[in-house]
């Protein structure tokens, strides 16, 4: 155990996650009256934030007495304490730097404030970079939130592994039979995870493979071709395998823009379109330009749409690979009229219980990890829910490649049986969109 620090904890980090003061370990809490200023004005709506305001209100409730504002209430055993700062002072020092009184500054000020007055170490907590670099000019430590950052990316800049089999005739025998042969058998030099897609290799011969948890063997990976679309290289391959095995319920397919993530993804589900009640796919609406959904014309479907529109274009893509008079086609047509077929906001799932669905979630790299935990949360008997986006690609302006949802899924969830994750390497929408994903 370290010495003891004061923490001063930015809005964001709140908004990041509701729970966050109670991941301090033994240290210190101090919240500027200005946050709770700016999380009253978050308390209305339907978006994760809004609940996270909510939701850390309830918790300073349970929590709230005299103390909070001048000793500090406990947090519990072998937790620190939570103060509520309500006395501001503007120093000298920022009043040179910056004059404007902006939350920011003053959330800043009563760190700088606390760091002349305490014999602690006082470090400022903020996902917003901004502030960091305004609170290191003046010399205040700060740091940010990465309790929940994964350090292990190793998975999502390779491609799937390759192990070297010493005798051919293992793999002749996954060739030549459906049953598979045991992982033990293949006396590989490392550890197999459950669910995890490889190449065997042979002198004379190679073969794709996935290992099956609940039979503990390993088995040969098809091609298979679903609903007008059929995979173009390995790593499609396995998706697709995986998105169509009833047994693995929570699948997580990451990769670049152009590698064909969401296409594969509603390509399975329409394939099992018999096996559930329900299609649904939905996606995150983050507003670019300074414009929210209270600035776009419209009731609410009209407002969302053009947030839905990528995902109607891989519908679209679907259909026009199959024949215009087909029975393929007849079947979306009539799924989207009897609702079976639903494209809609994240927004509006929350209190959902979603049984027997098939739950496609496009762009997971802008929801936090606490968003990913409600939407799994939300599954019920019979659904299967899958996780598709680009960790490269985040719009969230307070989320990184090592901080977002999609990757705290995947580090949290390997080696479960029921769980599978694929990397897509290769860009197949294009040559040029394969070269702008590379180059730009």
């Amino acid at each position: 155990m370290g010495a003891k620090k004061n923490f001063v904890l930015d809005t964001n980090v709140i908004l990041h996650d509701h729970k966050c003061i109670y991941n301090f370990e033994e240290n210190d809490i101090y919240i500027p009256i200005v946050v709770l200023e700016e999380l009253d004005r978050f308390k209305k709506g339907n978006e994760q934030i809004n609940f996270a305001a909510r939701q850390f209100a309830r918790e300073i409730d349970l929590i709230a007495d005299s103390d909070l504002f001048s000793t500090g209430a406990s947090l519990g055993e072998g937790k620190g304490r939570l103060f509520i700062v309500t006395e501001e002072s503007y120093p000298e020092v920022l009043k040179r730097a910056f004059s404007d009184r902006t939350p920011d500054h003053r959330i800043l000020a009563v760190a700088i404030t606390l760091a002349q007055t305490k014999s602690e170490k006082t470090i400022l907590v903020t996902k917003d970079i901004n502030l960091r670099m305004k609170a290191k000019s003046l010399g205040v430590l700060t740091e940010d939130y990465i309790n929940d950052k994964v350090t292990n990316m190793d998975i999502f800049e390779k491609e799937f592994s390759t192990y070297d089999v010493v005798d051919p005739s293992l793999i002749d025998k996954l060739y030549s039979s459906n049953e598979g042969i045991s992982l033990s058998d293949l006396s590989l030099e490392s550890d197999v995870e459950a669910n995890e897609c490889f190449l065997l290799k042979s002198s004379r011969a190679s073969v794709m493979c996935r290992y099956n948890p609940f039979e503990n063997k390993v088995r040969r990976v098809e091609k298979q071709r679903t609903f007008g679309i059929e995979p173009r290289n390995a790593e499609q391959t396995f998706a697709m395998d995986v998105l169509l095995d009833d047994d693995v319920k929570l699948v997580a397919i990451t990769g670049r823009a152009g590698t064909g993530k969401t296409l594969l993804a509603l390509a399975a589900a329409l394939y099992k379109n018999e096996e559930y009640k329900q299609i649904l796919l939905s996606r995150p609406i983050v507003a670019l330009g300074g414009k929210d959904l209270g600035a776009l014309p419209g009731d609410a479907t009209e407002k969302v749409s053009p947030y839905m529109q990528p995902l109607f274009d891989n519908l679209n893509v679907i259909k026009s690979n199959l024949s215009y008079q087909g029975r393929e086609v007849r079947i979306i047509e009539e799924m989207q009229r009897d609702k079976r077929l639903v494209i809609e906001a994240l927004a509006f799932i929350r209190g959902r219980s979603l049984g027997d669905t098939f739950f496609i979630v496009d762009e997971a790299q802008n929801l936090t990890p606490h968003e990913v935990k409600t939407i799994v949360t939300r599954a019920g008997e019979g659904s299967k829910i899958i996780f598709t986006g680009d960790i490269q690609q985040i719009d969230s302006p307070y989320l990184d490649h090592q901080s977002n949802g999609l990757v705290y899924l995947i580090d949290r969830m390997k080696g479960q049986d029921i769980f599978a994750h694929v990397n897509l390497i290769k860009g197949e929408r294009s040559y040029l969109s394969e070269l702008a994903s590379k180059l730009l």
